[in-house]
């Protein structure tokens, strides 16, 4: 038959389209082998340190936890019957905003969120980092500031927790409260303290060292706000859905933090047996 229109330009243009997904199926760019690869790696499980005093230190990589709260003033509310909503999770960072489309090797996300999951992998290991000069191997202390960073399973380099006062223009997505996020950068925006639970023995542990799984406040230096997880807020990631991780002050009528803003640094079992300290 006789050919007509533009088929010499059309066979071109199939032809290098061909020689495109050729090239980026070589060197690996291709959407279904960049989500394979970061799948890979913030999936990666990761030793936790081990803590044979009980506390922890600095240079420990950890998980942060809100525990769920069986105990809870939800108590016969439909936000407790969700079982979506129930569960321990662990502060991640947020995968939403990773760019699969770009020829850019993998960039770790700038924001945060907390998973399901209470297995040390990639994306929710996090490292106590000193700003005041103490040495590895130190034990964090009450009322001490420390910044907390990680590699999210796809950097080479940590990346620190910050927070910032929220702005009409800043703030997080879901709650419109004090968001967090990760920097490169290390400021006064990326420093934390541990605060005891209760508010009546905060000046009397001032000082002391942080035991590992227990539950404790984690301030932000700067802003005077604890990092929360209200639940009630959720994210839509490549992974499913996860929860809004924010700074804010959530408190009962006595004035004392709600379980919103407990968290627990996991470590792991120092015992012959494998797993962290939480399943012993």
């Amino acid at each position: 038959g006789v050919r007509i229109g533009n088929w010499l330009e059309d066979e071109y243009a199939q032809q290098e389209l061909l020689r495109d997904f050729i090239r980026k199926r070589e060197q690996g760019q291709l959407l279904v082998q960049r989500l394979a690869r970061l799948q890979e790696n913030i999936f990666k499980r990761v030793e936790l340190s081990i803590s044979s005093d009980g506390f922890v230190h600095f240079g420990d990589t950890v998980l942060l936890m809100n525990p769920d709260n069986k105990s809870s003033d939800l108590e016969g509310t439909s936000e407790e019957r969700d079982p979506e909503l129930c569960g321990d999770v662990t502060l991640a960072v947020d995968m939403e905003e990773v760019s699969l489309y770009s020829d850019e090797p993998l960039q770790i996300s700038r924001g945060l969120s907390a998973v399901k999951s209470v297995d040390p992998i990639g994306r929710n290991a996090f490292c106590i980092v000193s700003v005041d000069g103490s040495a590895v191997g130190e034990p964090l202390r009450y009322g001490q500031n420390f910044v907390l960073g990680t590699k999210g399973g796809v950097s080479d380099k940590l990346f620190y927790l910050a927070s910032d006062h929220k702005t009409f223009k800043d703030f997080a997505k879901k709650s419109r409260l004090q968001k967090v996020f990760l920097t490169a950068e290390l400021s006064y925006l990326t420093f934390w303290q541990a605060k005891s639970l209760d508010p009546q023995l905060r000046l009397e542990h001032e000082g002391f060292p942080v035991p590992s799984e227990t539950k404790i406040i984690i301030t932000h230096c700067y802003t005077n706000r604890n990092l929360a997880v209200p639940r009630t807020f959720c994210v839509w990631t490549h992974f499913g859905r996860e929860f809004e991780v924010i700074c804010h002050n959530y408190l009962n009528s006595h004035r004392v933090e709600e379980d919103k803003n407990y968290w627990e640094i996991i470590t792991r079992n120092p015992g012959p047996e494998d797993g962290t300290m939480l399943e012993r």
